[in-house]
């Protein structure tokens, strides 16, 4: 059916006010991310790699989310990986274990295009936070929740870390299964509260709630969350998110890695 001019004109006034409202909403938005990398510039966040792919080292949808976040915010980014072997090597394609020897430092270089350092270099009077993405490279090379449960022991080094950045003050992020870490660390000492998204092993949404039941007997405080929440401690300064604990889409995934970055630079 046609529109008469005045019909038309009758309309314009209501389709400028939308304009503007959605213009002045881009220039806020605009303002707003503006003055939070402003506030985050000079500030400098450790990423600890445990290899590449997920079934022997960092999860690399969770590991690129995590820079990527990092980097729009603004901060700068420096990775580290221990340079040790590989607990064991994985194919991908078949998940079959394979006989080969691989280090988690030269792996950890395929993600952050080679610009990684060894664990030892890590410098927390020289960082601002530090953040743990998942991957099984999390359970196996940089602490051996995957073979010992609860029993599970920590890098040395990565546990010294993260108590000093904690002694500090300084903020700590951790997702999918690096919420174990924090727990063996923290738990008894502080009590601290972490996700691994939800505790119901009956969810096939979330085929790895068990981790859940791991966290509390460590001594941490349980909390479940949806996959794009993150839990934040803000008293231990401690973030945590689902990530790959859901089995989710690469975007809902992103979803949980940012909402974990963001825990964390709202506590720097």
């Amino acid at each position: 059916m046609a529109t008469s001019s005045s019909s038309k004109a009758s309309l314009l006034p209501g389709a400028l006010a939308a304009a503007g409202t959605i213009s002045l909403a881009a220039h806020l938005v605009r303002r707003w991310k503006l003055a939070r990398s402003s506030s985050l510039a000079g500030k400098r966040v450790a990423l600890v790699l445990s290899g590449c792919g997920v079934y022997d080292g960092s999860e690399v949808t969770e590991a690129v989310s995590a820079l990527v976040h990092l980097s729009r915010a603004g901060v700068e980014v420096s990775m580290y990986a221990p340079d040790v072997k590989q607990m064991h090597v994985v194919n991908h394609l078949t998940g079959e274990e394979v006989k080969e020897t691989r280090n988690v430092l030269i792996e950890s270089a395929r993600i952050a295009r080679g610009k990684v350092e060894p664990l030892e270099k890590c410098i927390p009077e020289e960082l601002d936070a530090l953040v743990i993405p998942g991957g099984f490279g999390a359970a196996k090379n940089l602490s051996s929740f995957a073979t010992a449960g609860e029993a599970m022991k920590v890098d040395p080094l990565l546990g010294e870390l993260l108590s000093e950045f904690h002694d500090a003050g300084k903020p700590i992020g951790v997702c999918c299964i690096a919420p174990t870490i924090a727990a063996k660390v923290f738990g008894k000492k502080t009590g601290c509260k972490l996700t691994v998204g939800s505790d119901d092993t009956s969810d096939e949404k979330y085929p790895y709630a068990g981790a859940a039941g791991a966290i509390k007997t460590l001594g941490a405080e349980y909390q479940s969350c949806e996959p794009h929440e993150a839990c934040i401690d803000s008293a231990n300064k401690i973030v945590s998110s689902s990530a790959y604990m859901y089995a989710g889409r690469p975007d809902e995934i992103d979803d949980s890695v940012k909402a974990m970055i963001d825990g964390v630079l709202s506590l720097l």
